[in-house]
C-alpha cells in the first residue's frame, strides 16, 4: 500500500470536516457530537454512530465545546478495499460505499468498546516503523469491518426520520445497562412505555431478529467473558448475572450454545 493510502483523525475540533477529496470515510462518532452535516443537510442524535461516506459526497462534523476527542474519522483510499484481505468480505462485496445512500450503523453497546480498541491500534501503528505494519493494519481493518457488519448492530441509512431505529438503539441501551437485572422483554418495554408487541416489532423491522435474542445475546457474551477471563465460580457467575439458580444457568447456557458453563471454561 502507498504510505498515505490509510489515514486516521480524531475528531477533537468544534468543526471536522473533509480534508482528502479522493477517499471514503468512515466517520465514527461517540459522544458530544451535535450535528453531523452531509451535502449540507443536517443529521441530529448522531451519537455512537458509524457513517460510511463516498468521496463524492461533502460532510463535516460540529461538536460541542470541549477539548476531549469524540471519535475518529478513518479515510481509506480505492486500492484499500480492494486488498485481497479485504474484497471477500460481505460488507465490502454489497459495496456498502456506493450506493445512493448513506449507510448507518449503530452500535452493540459491548462492540462499540471494541470498535474504538482497533481504531487505536490501528492509529498507532500509521506512526509507527514497525516491520509489517502493513498487514497488521489490515488484518485490524478486516476486524472493524466484521464488527460493523455484525447481526445484532443497528443497520440502516442516515435519516432524519427513524423513530422505530431510535427505539431499538435506546432498547439496546436499556439493556446493556439493566440485563443483570431484567431478562424479560416486558421490563424494558415499561421503561420505554411502550407495548411489548411494538418493542418486538420495532427490533424485528431494524434488526430482523426478536427482542429477546438482543437480551439473550447479552446474557451470553457476559457469560462467556466471565467463564473464561474470570475465576468466579459458576454458582457466582449464575447470581452475579440474575439466574435464580446455577442449574437454571446452565440450562440457559447449554440451550443457547450447546455447551455447558463448565466445558467452554475448561476449554
Amino acid at each position: 500500500m502507498k504510505p498515505d493510502s490509510i489515514n486516521i483523525v480524531q475528531i477533537i475540533h468544534e468543526t471536522t470536516q473533509k480534508e482528502r477529496a479522493e477517499d471514503f470515510a468512515v466517520c465514527w462518532i461517540k459522544d458530544e457530537v451535535e450535528t453531523i452535516e452531509i451535502d449540507h443537510v443536517p443529521y441530529k442524535n448522531v451519537s455512537n454512530s458509524i457513517y460510511f461516506i463516498n468521496p463524492k459526497h461533502e460532510w463535516k462534523v460540529l461538536k460541542k465545546d470541549s477539548t476531549s476527542s469524540c471519535g475518529y474519522i478513518l479515510y481509506l483510499a480505492p486500492e484499500v478495499l480492494n486488498q485481497p484481505s479485504l474484497s471477500h468480505l460481505h460488507i465490502n462485496q454489497v459495496r456498502i460505499f456506493n450506493g445512493g445512500e448513506i449507510p448507518l450503523f449503530k452500535l452493540s453497546p459491548g462492540i462499540e468498546k471494541r470498535t474504538q480498541a482497533i481504531l487505536e491500534m490501528i492509529d498507532e501503528l500509521l506512526g509507527s516503523h514497525l516491520n509489517h505494519k502493513d498487514d497488521a493494519i489490515l488484518s485490524l481493518l478486516n476486524t472493524f469491518f466484521v464488527y460493523c457488519d455484525g447481526q445484532c448492530n443497528i443497520k440502516s441509512v442516515a435519516s432524519n426520520n427513524n423513530s422505530k431505529t431510535n427505539v431499538v438503539y435506546n432498547f439496546k441501551s436499556l439493556v446493556n445497562k439493566h440485563v443483570l437485572q431484567y431478562h424479560e422483554v416486558a421490563h424494558y418495554a415499561d421503561l420505554l412505555n411502550i407495548s411489548p408487541k411494538y418493542l418486538n416489532e420495532c427490533v424485528k423491522e431494524v434488526l430482523n431478529v426478536g427482542s429477546k435474542s438482543i437480551i439473550i445475546e447479552q446474557l451470553l457474551m457476559r457469560s462467556r467473558h466471565s467463564l473464561k477471563f474470570t475465576s468466579k465460580t459458576i454458582k457466582e457467575i449464575s447470581f452475579e448475572l440474575g439466574f435464580t439458580s446455577p442449574d437454571y444457568f446452565s440450562y440457559f447456557f447449554k440451550t443457547h450454545t450447546g455447551t455447558t458453563p463448565s466445558a467452554l471454561r475448561n476449554n
